[in-house]
């Protein structure tokens, strides 16, 4: 258990942490998978390259250093992180790994600065954290074993493949034991392992876009190119445009996340999910849950996207526009074609913005949710502050680590 005195000298180390945290995180990294190299294929290389791992890390361990007092500051975002290491099989055995690793680079990065005291004081602090997530994954873990049936990976078939937009295509997955399938939570997530022909496996997370209560689950890929000179396109996603086919078979893990639709907190607050480019496919699962939960209940829905080729499920939201009078789909390109127009592919062009807002809302309390590219998301938020929007009503997911929509 920290001490006082503990808790004293991680406090005193926030202003170093965030004067140099990513120089820390950077050196972390690169010393546990030079000398943990079992640990590599937790990690997503894209992430790595882009150093948005290691800026999401630096920000968790100066939050942490900054509410060393009061740790249930931080539940979400505990809650956040646990349901991501369950989704990838991290176990209790892993954290001594990070522990060693972490204390280690703190202390060659800060050398002298990094007193007997001060590496103390974090490894006590380390420990009580490590010890909060072992807890609250196996807790995961075993509802995982009562609800779903199965913790870990197993085998999934292929049963349909189908492209969504250009860029974006449907995988339809069915357990190869025959086993039916227990509901999702509408805007879960499932991790998908698949071994290239290199022989290395590759794990990564994907939203659900399916119903909830499917006999299958349906994830919808985007594929990821390299977005400067250097960096890798993304593995997984091209292997899986280019190679799985119907009749494969890959793995799964249970779904997992904490970005769901809850339960409605007041009486006629309409809900708004708003979707950009593959962003949409949570959104689109609680869309089909609300739809079905909430019959009585005012729903928006208001899908951004570049341009027609890269906008995905046209034609679903086509059927569900006309199926339920409750509902409302709005649909925004930000770089429409000329062939957009003269399809009528869209019902307005430009970025998300208060007059579309204002138009489809007016000054209605509602309830949000958001899931798209970090731009995007950081824009929304903002504009729902504008309009002061409680943040009890704002909900969004980050694709990749977490990031500050406030920054």
């Amino acid at each position: 258990m920290l001490s006082a005195a503990q808790m004293e000298i991680i406090k005193q180390t926030v202003p170093v942490l965030e004067d140099h945290g990513e120089v820390l995180t950077r050196h972390f990294y690169q010393r546990m998978f030079r000398e943990n190299p079992e640990v590599l294929a937790f990690f997503n290389p894209a992430h790595q390259h882009a150093g948005t791992q290691q800026r999401a890390l630096a920000a968790a361990i100066c939050a942490y250093a900054r509410n060393i007092e009061n740790p249930a500051m931080l539940a979400g975002a505990v809650e956040l992180i646990a349901q991501k290491h369950v989704s990838l099989g991290i176990q209790a055995e892993h954290y001594p790994i990070v522990g060693e690793n972490l204390l280690a680079s703190i202390r060659e990065v800060l050398g002298e600065a990094a007193t007997d005291e001060i590496i103390d004081a974090w490894a006590a602090a380390y420990g009580a954290l490590a010890d909060l997530f072992i807890q609250r994954e196996g807790e995961i873990y075993h509802h995982q074993t009562e609800v779903h049936g199965w913790q870990g990976f197993k085998r999934f078939v292929v049963r349909q493949r189908e492209a969504a937009s250009d860029n974006i295509v449907s995988l339809y997955l069915v357990p190869e034991d025959g086993q039916p399938l227990q509901p999702h939570q509408p805007g879960q997530y499932v991790t998908l392992r698949v071994t290239p022909e290199n022989g290395v496996p590759v794990m990564r997370n994907y939203s659900l876009s399916n119903r909830p209560g499917s006999e299958h689950y349906r994830i919808s890929v985007k594929r990821e190119l390299a977005c400067d000179a250097g960096a890798p396109d993304g593995v997984c996603s091209n292997y899986l445009h280019d190679r799985i086919a119907q009749g494969d078979v890959v793995e799964l893990a249970p779904p997992c996340g904490e970005f769901v639709l809850t339960p409605v907190a007041e009486a006629g607050k309409p809900l708004v999910l708003i979707a950009g480019g593959v962003g949409i496919t949570p959104i689109l699962s609680m869309l089909y849950a609300a739809l079905e939960q909430q019959p009585d209940r005012e729903v928006i829905f208001i899908q951004c996207a570049l341009n027609g080729a890269v906008r995905p499920f046209e034609r679903e939201l086509a059927t569900l526009r006309g199926e339920y009078p409750n509902l409302t789909v709005h649909v925004r390109f930000s770089e429409a074609t000329d062939e957009d127009r003269i399809r009528a592919l869209h019902d307005s062009e430009g970025l998300l913005d208060s007059a579309l807002l204002d138009q489809l809302i007016g000054d209605q309390d509602a309830e949000f949710y958001l899931c798209g590219p970090a731009p995007m998301l950081k824009h929304g938020w903002r504009l729902l502050k504008q309009r002061a929007v409680e943040d009890a009503d704002i909900h969004f997911e980050f694709f990749g680590p977490a990031g500050d929509l406030a920054a």
